[in-house]
């Protein structure tokens, strides 16, 4: 069959990969097709606007076409370029990792907000529970610089792309990473403790999108019959790790916040704030300190 890009300009190939994916249906046709030509020929936006009139080599439609063909097929964007940006931060992903979120931002907002209310005079410890590509906690050592970090998962392949992404963002010698059912080899105490732990009742995987359910590694989106199982194993966790005036902060699904935050004090943690939204107003970022015995 031949290859529709063939010959054309990076112009017109660009304004014809957007209407292949508007006819497929996909939300953001244009901003897709605007990145995945990008990819393909490894040029920035400024690259594209001053070679627009440029063909296209006989390499560059074919790998421009393969882009095309994965996402008409319903497999993200990230997925097809195998990186995306959480906080300003590049992470690579694997097929063991979640797609970082934007949703998932404002748990380092609310992890940075409790944590500056601390005013510790050492160095502060910092655990992510099912830590993935290992975009939350490296977003907050980004932002805390002499903060040292613990991401555990249960996937060796997500840990080994949460230390590939540490040593490219020059975090390598303030993380670690450990293989663990949350944060059960995990002796702490920590200052922080995070989590984004899977929260899709499991009768629900089969509803979502064909991005998520089929590209998304089913156990970071299993949250078991009420979506509530990682609540339940990992909140009593943190519990024991925490610092007096320690906060854990986790994210949540939508309707879900009230629950958690149930599950928290029964804990016996103090909720002192309600729920963060994110942009969509969802509440998002469900958070409690370990209040002094």
């Amino acid at each position: 069959m031949k290859n529709p890009f063939t010959g054309q300009s990076i112009e017109s190939a660009r304004r014809a990969l957007a209407a292949q994916l508007r006819s497929a249906q996909i939300d953001e046709a244009e901003l897709d097709a605007r990145i995945l030509i990008s990819a393909a020929l490894g040029l920035d936006l400024t690259g594209l606007i001053a070679q627009a009139t440029r063909p296209l080599t006989t390499a560059e439609a074919s790998r421009l076409v393969q882009h095309a063909q994965r996402r008409i097929a319903g497999e993200p964007v990230a997925r097809i370029l195998g990186v995306r940006e959480f906080w300003g931060l590049s992470f690579r992903l694997s097929e063991a990792t979640l797609v970082p979120r934007p949703d998932t931002e404002t748990i380092v907002e609310r992890a940075l907000e409790m944590f500056r209310e601390q005013q510790l005079s050492r160095p502060p410890r910092i655990a992510d529970i099912g830590t993935g590509s290992g975009a939350i906690l490296l977003a907050l050592l980004h932002e805390i610089p002499d903060a040292f970090g613990v991401g555990t998962d249960l996937s060796l392949n997500a840990l080994e792309t949460a230390r590939d992404n540490a040593a490219a963002l020059g975090l390598a010698d303030r993380a670690a990473f450990v293989a663990c059912s949350y944060a059960a080899a995990l002796r702490g105490p920590f200052d922080l403790m995070v989590s984004n732990p899977p929260y899709i009742p499991s009768g629900e995987i089969p509803k979502l999108s064909i991005e998520v359910r089929e590209h998304d590694p089913h156990l970071a989106l299993d949250g078991g019959n009420d979506g509530y199982d990682a609540y339940r194993a990992l909140i009593p966790q943190a519990t024991e790790r925490l610092v007096p005036g320690g906060a854990l902060i986790v994210e949540a699904g939508q309707g879900q916040a009230r629950d958690i935050g149930t599950l928290m004090i029964a804990a016996a943690l103090s909720v002192d704030r309600p729920p963060k939204a994110d942009l969509g107003g969802i509440l998002r970022a469900v958070s409690a300190r370990k209040m002094p015995p």
